[in-house]
């Protein structure tokens, strides 16, 4: 057979050898002048065979045979070739003439099946008529394939198209070629031609020998029964060629039967053998991360066994100390278990001591905690015990690296020593007691009894106004002052209004009026108290003009007119309040000297603890960290948010969060930014929503307060990824009071009054409430 050869056999095994009935397999394939089809089978007749084999995953005898990477499988050539043989017996047992007998009118399935894809359009005689309307359903089929292989790849070793193309002259029988008619010999011609062929590049000479009864050389020398066999078929006169019958019953067909069965056994346990194989390969696999994901228990149980055993140690080394204290003694509930600025948040929570094999007793009053009754923390318990291993991570590749647990941040202090994240235990111990070791305890215990002192905001006070005048009441800023007796509020009413917190909290009035307002030519964005003068005030406006004012005398001190475009925010500095940074639409940051970028600039601030640094957000979604001292190249890109970043804001000298409105805020450590780019967050703050407005942001003690636009006010920690709680401010109108149906409201702008559990807030509609986190 022609090509002869396929690089995987294992699929022919799974043949079945079988073949339907003949009067079946010839109104099936080729059609009956006495068969009327319903009208399914005219639908199904409607669908070109070609196209619907392809559609089931076979491929043409011609692809078959010219794939490049084939190896040669003797029997399997045989196996197919005898399934050609029958189905054009078939044919002829019923008087059809195939006409057609050339590869690509053939269709092999993954199991090396045979099928013949010609419509019924053939003629069952050898009359021009038939051949003229076989030569057009061929045509059509040969125009498909050529579609098709067009789209092959241009790797081929031969110009397939081209040999499509001559497969018409290719077989076409002696007679044929003077002027008569098809028939049943003509067809066995054909099957002479289906011989093998090894070298592709030669095809079309070698096809055009055999026409001739030329075969290959090396199939004279080498396959003497095979060269026999394909003249018998190439008998130029068609009286000479066999019948199908006598194809049928030729040694060269039925020899091969005995071997082929005895092939198929071989092949059937070979691939019996393969499948115990793949088999025992996947168990090995699942046992190989079994006992990978075992040994990673066991160096977590070890792990948690160690921390448990060191909390412990130190849980008695600090109720010993507490038992000299006689107001202490006589509650162990009420025993120091942590630095002092921790014994607040302690009293209410204990930790849990699980059942463990340590050395160390654990006194059975600490096993009856209550922590676990806090439906919260169950709730968030997963992802607790994700930051607490996190946390141990980070720990131990600092200590592998030999690095302090302490984090120093050369970037953001005055003196370039930084400051340490982790506060030490106030009474002096030798390095080797337990209070000394176990650095991730205390950052990781301040943040888990943080998370767990306050569980809900209770609105203190509502801010009522009653501003007739203008239609629309949105704050975009809120401010306190330094000692948190005035806040301040600013917004598209053009106004900076000046309250008083006190006389907001214990009266209770029907409208409340500001102590101070101060109008402006163009709409606020942004306003800032002066940590140093009291009574001083910075704002920003949409029309890019940073002023100054003094509250006390109601009074404008100062502009500065620097900016082409709007301001979004102003920052003034609390180490050394002579300076002022504004980010703007222009792209400019301006303080002592102006910093260029090629995006908008959403946000500014300087750190608590220096004026030579300074961080901003962007509109090409990053945030950046800048030595004022070297403005040209920033000391740290932090990149992370997938859209604009609209708020950045200190957590402490070499933390800070970011706000983006692509619903994430973001916790970035400045020490982790040696290479200048920092691409991993420490952590990602999701729960909110925010994806088009400027919703807040403000920071107190590591809780991080954010707006929402669903109209709620968010509290996360910095320890932690999910929100702490959350308040919803109900759907009113600031004038009226009422309740309405807009959905669009959002959080505008939210601010901590100092280090406190109390935070104002404000939405889109005007509705300011001043709210407080309770346990």
């Amino acid at each position: 057979m022609e090509g002869s050869s396929n690089s995987n056999s294992r699929g022919f095994s799974d043949r079945n050898t079988e073949f339907p009935p003949v009067d079946e397999c010839v109104r099936s394939m080729f059609g009956s002048s006495t068969h009327k089809p319903s009208s399914e089978e005219e639908d199904s007749l409607g669908v070109d065979p070609f196209v619907r084999s392809l559609e089931w995953g076979d491929v043409s005898l011609r692809q078959w045979l010219d794939k490049p990477e084939r190896s040669v499988d003797v029997l399997e050539c045989l196996h197919v070739f005898r399934q050609i043989v029958e189905i054009v017996n078939a044919a002829h047992s019923q008087g059809i003439v195939v006409h057609n007998v050339k590869p690509s009118c053939f269709v092999m399935s993954s199991f090396n099946h045979v099928s013949f894809i010609e419509s019924a359009s053939c003629s069952d005689s050898g009359s021009e008529d038939g051949q003229k309307e076989e030569k057009g359903s061929y045509n059509k089929i040969l125009e498909r394939q050529i579609e098709k292989l067009e789209e092959e790849k241009k790797q081929r070793c031969f110009p397939m198209k081209h040999v499509l193309a001559m497969e018409t002259s290719w077989y076409t029988s002696p007679e044929e070629e003077f002027g008569s008619p098809s028939t049943c010999a003509s067809d066995v011609y054909r099957l002479g031609l289906f011989c093998p062929v090894t070298s592709r590049e030669e095809k079309s000479r070698i096809m055009s020998s055999l026409r001739h009864r030329v075969l290959p050389p090396q199939i004279l020398l080498k396959c003497h029964k095979e060269a026999s066999f394909c003249l018998w078929l190439l008998h130029p006169e068609p009286t000479c060629r066999p019948s199908m019958s006598d194809l049928l019953q030729s040694d060269f067909i039925t020899e091969p039967r005995d071997n082929l069965v005895e092939h198929e056994a071989a092949i059937e346990l070979r691939d019996r053998i393969e499948e115990q194989e793949s088999l025992l390969e996947f168990l090995l696999l699942i046992q190989q991360r079994k006992q990978d994901s075992a040994c990673s228990l066991r160096d977590t149980i070890s792990l948690l066994s160690s921390d448990i055993e060191q909390v412990v140690k130190r849980q008695l080394i600090l109720k010993k100390q507490g038992s000299s204290y006689s107001d202490l003694s006589k509650d162990d509930h009420q025993s120091p278990s942590g630095p002092s600025t921790l014994l607040a948040s302690r009293k209410r929570f204990r930790q849990v001591i699980p059942q463990v094999e340590t050395d160390v007793e654990v006194d059975e009053e600490s096993q009856g905690s209550t922590l676990l009754e806090s439906s919260r923390l169950m709730r968030n318990f997963k992802k607790l015990e994700t930051v607490y291993f996190l946390t141990r991570r980070r720990q131990m590749k600092a200590a592998a690296l030999g690095k302090s647990l302490t984090r120093h941040s050369p970037l953001s202090s005055e003196n370039g020593r930084g400051g340490s994240m982790i506060s030490s235990v106030s009474n002096p111990v030798s390095n080797n007691d337990p209070l000394r070791q176990g650095g991730w305890i205390d950052p990781f215990l301040e943040g888990l009894c943080k998370y767990l002192s306050f569980s809900k905001l209770r609105v203190k006070a509502d801010l009522k106004q009653g501003d007739l005048l203008n239609s629309s009441n949105l704050v975009c800023a809120l401010a306190f002052d330094r000692d948190g007796e005035l806040f301040a509020t600013a917004g598209v009413n053009k106004k900076i209004k000046i309250f008083e917190y006190n006389s907001i909290v214990n009266s209770n009035r029907d409208i409340h009026y500001p102590v101070v307002e101060l109008a402006s030519r163009s709409r606020l964005s942004s306003v800032c108290w002066n940590s140093y003068i009291k009574s001083q005030i910075a704002s920003s406006n949409f029309e890019g003009v940073v002023q100054i004012w003094d509250v006390a005398r109601s009074q404008l001190v100062t502009e500065m007119k620097e900016h082409k475009k709007r301001v979004w925010s102003i920052d003034i500095s609390s180490a050394d309040p002579t300076l002022l940074a504004s980010g703007s639409d222009d792209g400019t940051g301006v303080s002592i000297g102006t910093i260029k970028t090629k995006a908008n600039i959403c946000c500014v601030q300087f750190p608590s603890d220096s004026g030579r640094s300074l961080a901003f957000g962007s509109a090409d979604h990053k945030v950046y960290y800048y030595d004022l001292r070297n403005p040209k190249i920033p000391l740290s890109t932090m990149v992370g948010h997938n859209k604009t970043v609209s708020n950045v804001k200190f957590v402490d000298s070499s933390t800070l969060v970011s706000s983006s409105t692509d619903n994430m805020l973001k916790l970035w450590d400045l020490s982790m930014s040696a290479s200048g780019v920092n691409e991993t967050p420490l952590h990602s703050f999701a729960g909110h929503t925010n994806l088009k407005n400027f919703v807040g942001l403000s920071v107190s003690d590591g809780y991080i307060a954010t707006g929402s636009e669903t109209n709620e006010v968010f509290v996360y920690h910095k320890a932690f990824p999910m929100p702490v709680m959350s308040y919803m401010f109900s759907n009113t109108d600031s004038m009226s009071g009422l309740e309405i149906d807009d959905a669009s409201q959002f959080i505008s702008s939210i601010c901590w009054r100092g280090q406190s559990s109390t935070l104002v807030a404000a939405n889109s509609n005007g509705n300011i409430k001043i709210l407080e986190m309770v346990a």
